[in-house]
């Protein structure tokens, strides 16, 4: 049996990151491996959640090429390099069926994650969502598995028409209030980009809690979207993109003979203490 520490750390992260949905407008940065986890929380950041791309780039795969034990281990590394929150990126859930989502589920929450997202996205380009019906029933199923857990982490239902090439916002809304009933504690529509779309939805939902991604640079602030209506505000495979840059800019300038890319590197002995500060 793990010991009592053991079990009250998720808890009391769970128990955060419920809070930290109830009202106000949170940033839920996400960190691509234990590394980057440690010096969010070194921010002062309230949680953080984990990006598929990111993690998949790090292992040299595509997104969403990951194995779910290898995913599962991930997961498990930034829960334990941290004391915050973590929300997992679980793509659709790992299952062919709802019951294989299920087992997912019960997996994941092993690592000690406070919430996960489940996305209705098949990774078939030919049917690149699964029908309402199936998705409804594969939400369904993390719900149960999470209630059956009897430690309160948080289902995020997550419609992805934007990112398969479905923008439609009339399907995104009727998708995500399906998955609202399906059980999902706070909803999420990635590829939103104007103030109208994120107020549709956010009202739409209402009162459960909408999550916006923001990977681009955009006018739109925090307290923008705060104002909107948006509850949590996640950047995906931003943080990992900008990191990507920085290491494409400085090894573009090495091939071609120079160190320039070098300039404003970050320093070793800053990474150092944050890598060595504990949880």
């Amino acid at each position: 049996m793990p010991a009592p520490h053991a079990l009250a750390a998720p808890l009391a992260a769970r128990k955060h990151f419920r809070q930290l949905h109830e009202s106000g407008c949170f940033v839920l940065p996400n960190p691509w491996d234990a590394g980057s986890a440690k010096w969010l929380q070194g921010l002062g950041f309230k949680a953080l959640a984990s990006t598929s791309s990111g993690m998949a780039w790090s292992r040299g795969q595509a997104d969403n090429h990951v194995t779910r034990p290898a995913v599962l281990q991930h997961l498990a590394d930034l829960v334990e390099a941290t004391d915050l929150p973590i929300n997992a990126d679980f793509e659709n859930g790992f299952g062919r069926d709802a019951d294989e989502v299920a087992v997912s589920v019960r997996l994941a929450l092993a690592t000690g994650v406070a919430g996960l997202s489940i996305e209705d996205s098949t990774g078939d380009a030919q049917r690149p969502l699964f029908d309402l019906a199936e998705a409804v029933e594969r939400m369904a199923a993390a719900r149960r598995a999470i209630d059956a857990d009897g430690t309160g982490a948080v289902l995020v239902g997550r419609a992805e028409c934007f990112l398969v090439g479905r923008p439609d916002l009339a399907e995104t809304i009727t998708r995500l209030q399906a998955y609202a009933q399906a059980g999902a504690d706070c909803l999420y529509a990635p590829g939103l980009r104007t103030r109208e779309q994120i107020t549709q939805v956010v009202q739409a939902l209402a009162p459960k809690p909408v999550n916006v991604l923001i990977g681009w640079a955009t006018d739109l602030t925090v307290a923008d979207l705060a104002a909107l209506g948006v509850r949590r505000i996640s950047v995906g495979g931003a943080l990992a993109r900008a990191a990507w840059a920085g290491f494409q800019q400085a090894a573009a300038g090495l091939a071609a003979g120079h160190f320039e890319g070098f300039a404003g590197a970050a320093s070793g002995a800053d990474l150092n203490a944050a890598m060595s500060r504990k949880p």
